[in-house]
């Protein structure tokens, strides 16, 4: 059945909706929906509870942060969600835990720039739109590819377009119309923190800023870029914390997924007129 894998459905809400409707009309039985759907809630591994119903409220499967996690406990948690997920992604990874994923799950693969694994791919045919990942320098790129690579993972087009901070101006304005062909855009920097404000001031798209911990001593670790961020006179600028490009990542996702769910959905049928012209109500 290719709803099924291992014995467990892939926590898609267009998969469990297809499930449901094999059930309606009789492919499947109710008891093989039923073991389908035994997971549905999380799995007790003792040390987490893996969550495979994040999928259906949030549109994306939990997300492993590796940080205080062992590798072996990295690797369970992410050989459950892959039995019934089709994307699964650990952020912050390093290559010891990496190892033991791929002893769990042989299709794992590991970028050591964002310190993302990944297994698995999004639907190539969601085209959600696509996002330009704007960088200030390179000392920013781990952040900026974190970013990246998670938005490629959930299936959206990223164009780069790196080091192209504000002490070299001429280098952001020669790019200027691959950012404003683009649905959304992420801008990462460090230091002063101004390139998401020069960015939101010439654009009329959604703006990320990203601030990243990039800076001498009075950076405070990426807080004084956090604050410029926050204190952006373009107006309409939102931003994530520091160093976190998968927060942004997924804050697009959300934002390129809502406006996708709500072109496609059908158009509201008009009332129908009664013989008296009035409408038939509710």
């Amino acid at each position: 059945m290719v709803l099924l894998r291992k014995g467990r459905l892939r926590m898609d809400r267009l998969l469990v909706q297809k499930t449901l409707e094999a059930v309606s009309n009789g492919v499947l039985s109710v008891e093989q929906a039923m073991e389908a759907l035994r997971d549905l809630p999380y799995t007790d591994l003792g040390f987490a509870r893996v969550d495979h119903h994040r999928t259906l409220r949030r549109g994306q499967p939990e997300v492993i942060y590796c940080p205080g996690k062992t590798p072996g406990q990295v690797a369970a948690i992410a050989a459950k969600l892959a039995e019934l997920n089709r994307v699964v992604l650990a952020t912050r990874a390093d290559d010891n835990t990496y190892q033991e994923v791929l002893a769990a799950c042989p299709e794992a693969r590991y970028d050591p720039v964002s310190r993302l694994i990944t297994i698995g791919q999004a639907a190539a045919c969601l085209e959600l739109g696509t996002v330009a990942l704007v960088s200030a320098g390179t000392s920013d790129l781990a952040v900026a590819e974190e970013c990246a690579c998670t938005l490629a993972a959930y299936g959206i087009c990223v164009v780069r377009i790196y080091d192209v901070g504000v002490a070299g101006l001429h280098r952001l304005l020669d790019s200027l119309a691959q950012i404003r062909s683009a649905d959304a855009v992420v801008v990462v920097a460090g230091m002063d923190g101004a390139l998401p404000s020069v960015v939101g001031g010439l654009i009329d798209r959604p703006v990320v800023a990203v601030p990243t911990s990039v800076g001498y001593g009075a950076s405070f670790g990426g807080l004084s870029a956090l604050l410029a961020m926050l204190n952006s006179c373009a107006a309409g600028v939102a931003v994530v914390n520091i160093d976190n490009g998968f927060g942004a990542a997924r804050f697009v996702y959300s934002l390129l997924r809502s406006a996708f769910d709500r072109h496609s959905r059908p158009a509201p049928q008009e009332p129908i007129a009664d013989a008296d012209g009035l409408g038939s109500g509710c």
